[in-house]
């Protein structure tokens, strides 16, 4: 998607080992208006698949995953890394580790909103590793939920992820495939 791979460039800062900085516009200031252009997109990528929920991951998923849902008139549901006192005492947990928290997380979500026989489209900020992904899938997949597609914001494609994604059989897509990071340098991939 061409409007957020020139705000990349604009805005986005490599910050070495594989880290990108996009809190002006995506992980802590959001652009609303290129977030909805780019749950549109994703809407458009996927409207044929029959998702039945959007699931994401807390906090930086959950703008573009809001704007996907919204553009398929889905729900979305997002896992908690925190559980909240309101949240039933048996949930699905999973762990997942964290690129730029240097840490593993835990992935939270109630079984009031995420049940066997649901059709999950899994949405995120990042694909970098897969990591956080495939434990969003182990979380719908432990509900009974069949995955149905995953898309990215932005891709990095040397760091694996797609080829670890690739056992979940379902389509994948990036907004924004990144694939390289040197330097000063971002480079797109075809």
């Amino acid at each position: 998607m061409q409007a957020l791979k020139e705000r990349i460039l604009k805005e986005g800062q490599n910050l070495g080992n594989g880290i990108l900085k996009v809190d002006g516009f995506i992980n802590h200031q959001v652009d609303a208006q290129l977030m909805n252009a780019c749950g549109q997109e994703f809407a458009r990528l996927f409207g044929s698949i029959g998702a039945s929920k959007v699931l994401t991951a807390e906090i930086s998923g959950i703008a573009p995953a809001l704007t996907t849902a919204q553009h398929l008139g889905i729900p979305v549901v997002y896992a908690r890394k925190h559980k909240p006192i309101t949240m039933p005492d048996q949930v699905f947990l999973t762990l997942a580790p964290s690129h730029t928290k240097g840490r593993t997380v835990e992935l939270i979500v109630s079984p009031e909103y995420l049940a066997s026989g649901e059709r999950v489209l899994i949405i995120d900020d990042f694909l970098a590793s897969g990591s956080t992904i495939l434990g969003l899938a182990r979380l719908a997949q432990t509900a009974g939920a069949q995955i149905v597609g995953v898309g990215a914001l932005v891709e990095k494609t040397f760091e694996g992820g797609r080829q670890a994604l690739q056992s979940l059989d379902v389509p994948i897509h990036s907004l924004a495939a990144i694939s390289r990071m040197e330097d000063e340098i971002i480079e797109f991939a075809e």
